[in-house]
């Protein structure tokens, strides 16, 4: 969003490497047929992204993390900004291949225990990779339950633009906010949005403060020795950076929207003021997002508002995040992609412009329903940015690493689409949008997927006109 455009990746893992229990090298077992390799192998360190190599992992499918965190925030000031959480992550997942190693991301946290299959078992931890040896190994297909217990001190992570991300810190709690890898630096993970699993958390914290993570609580909370578990519930498929777990300080408000869904706010008392009152058009964008785009596709939605900042609102799925203030603008972005990006994610992060161009394009037309400016003109404020500007002179398709969260990767995403709807006319780009959700929600797509399904919908050749707007790093003049 145009409130969040900030980076990626980073972190080296800080405190001590844990070793385990180390095996011995394990024997290679000839695949049948192929008697000259090896039947079992490592599953790779990372999912295949370019961006981010060491993001994700191969030959794993995690079904689902059952989160199970104790947190105690900082001692006041001027005590170090640090936090000590120690965490117990049971892993439900399935090989993808016959395994004799996987790996799980984390890092700045330390692992002391492994069990695979009600069994400890061998690992090894260097820098981003928990490195899990199981015995017996893992053939294709196989379920495999994973319970890690770790923990350590938590700060306040940077990705590869040096912004806050991840398990950042605060005086009264936790900021959580991943994308695009910060997952691992509070849970043990397979973070890359191609994985996305169900979630289910137990974060027990100081008495007096409040733990929001994604979904709905699955029971009332518990209090007991000065200190207090909150419960909850995400069955619905999720990638891991959009996975929450803030602490603070909050004033809950819960109802139910107009669309029948439940809304669970969490903020700081601090924020009462304007944020509250942009929060409390919630109802009526779902209902506007729903003609757009379909049914809602979660069981929940909501916000978080912290009084800290991490500069950036994120869309961390059915609780949206935002730093310090929540304009109407950006509720209405962050509200968006629960459709856009977070049910339908990037299949790479190169992708990210479907993410966020859908999101600001969607609060073009929010703005034009509530009677300011058009779609069209805010399109036109685009193409009257000078062809020798900067912001012409990336790839939107391909901004790199470092161009993530860049105005071009938002606002010429945007003007993409707002083009395409004018040449395929409002019948269709609507049904486009539908389609997009329907077809592609609960995993991810990328850009070709989408150019395709624009083709299809429309039943025109739309080559010239993405081309122009989303690979070449010039002003578009013509499509």
């Amino acid at each position: 969003m145009p409130f969040r455009r900030r980076p990626a990746l980073v972190a080296t893992a800080t405190g001590a490497v844990a070793l385990a229990i180390l095996a011995g090298p394990s024997l290679a077992v000839a695949a049948p047929g192929n008697p000259g390799s090896p039947r079992y192998s490592a599953g790779a360190d990372g999912a295949g992204d370019p961006y981010f190599p060491l993001a994700g992992n191969g030959g794993i499918d995690v079904l689902h993390y059952d989160l199970d965190l104790d947190y105690t925030p900082p001692e006041p000031a001027p005590a170090p900004l640090e936090g000590e959480l120690q965490g117990i992550a049971t892993i439900d997942l399935v090989a993808t291949q016959d395994l004799d190693r996987f790996n799980l991301d984390l890092r700045g946290l330390t692992a002391t225990e492994v069990v695979v299959n009600g069994k400890p078992m061998s690992f090894d931890q260097v820098e981003n990779e928990l490195v899990i040896t199981p015995r017996p190994k893992l053939k294709t297909g196989s379920h495999a339950q994973v319970i890690v217990t770790y923990g350590g001190t938590t700060t306040r992570p940077t990705d590869i633009e040096g912004a806050l991300y991840g398990w950042v810190t605060t005086r009264d709690g936790a900021m959580v906010v991943s994308e695009p890898d910060g997952s691992a630096t509070w849970f043990p993970v397979n973070d890359h949005p191609t994985d996305k699993s169900t979630y289910t958390f137990e974060i027990t914290v100081p008495q007096g403060l409040v733990a929001v993570a994604n979904g709905l609580p699955s029971a009332d909370p518990t209090t007991a020795g000065g200190f207090t578990t909150w419960y909850w519930d995400a069955p619905d498929p999720m990638a891991a950076y959009l996975a929450t777990a803030s602490v603070g300080d909050y004033v809950v408000n819960e109802y139910v929207a107009a669309n029948g869904t439940p809304i669970f706010d969490a903020v700081d008392p601090a924020r009462l003021g304007a944020p509250s009152a942009a929060l409390a058009l919630t109802s009526d964008m779902l209902v506007f997002f729903e003609e757009r785009y379909g049914s809602y596709p979660f069981n929940s939605y909501g916000a978080i508002v912290d009084d800290d900042s991490v500069g950036y609102a994120l869309e961390t799925q059915t609780r949206s995040f935002f730093s310090r203030t929540a304009g109407e603008g950006t509720v209405a972005h962050e509200l968006a992609h629960q459709w856009m990006g977070d049910h339908v994610s990037p299949e790479r992060w190169a992708d990210i412009w479907l993410n966020e161009g859908w999101a600001t394009y969607s609060t073009w037309m929010w703005n034009e329903h509530r009677d300011r400016a058009t779609a069209q003109e805010s399109f036109d404020e685009i193409l009257a940015i000078p062809a020798d500007d900067e912001f012409w002179a990336s790839e939107v398709a391909d901004p790199g690493p470092l161009g993530l969260f860049t105005d071009p990767v938002y606002d010429r995403g945007a003007a993409t689409l707002h083009a395409l709807r004018v040449e395929i006319g409002d019948a269709a780009f609507f049904e486009l949008a539908k389609t997009w959700v329907e077809r592609y929600g609960g995993g991810t797509a990328s850009t070709e997927d989408f150019m395709a399904l624009a083709e299809e919908v429309s039943g025109q050749q739309l080559d010239t006109l993405f081309k122009v707007w989303l690979s070449t790093p010039s002003k578009p003049t013509t499509w």
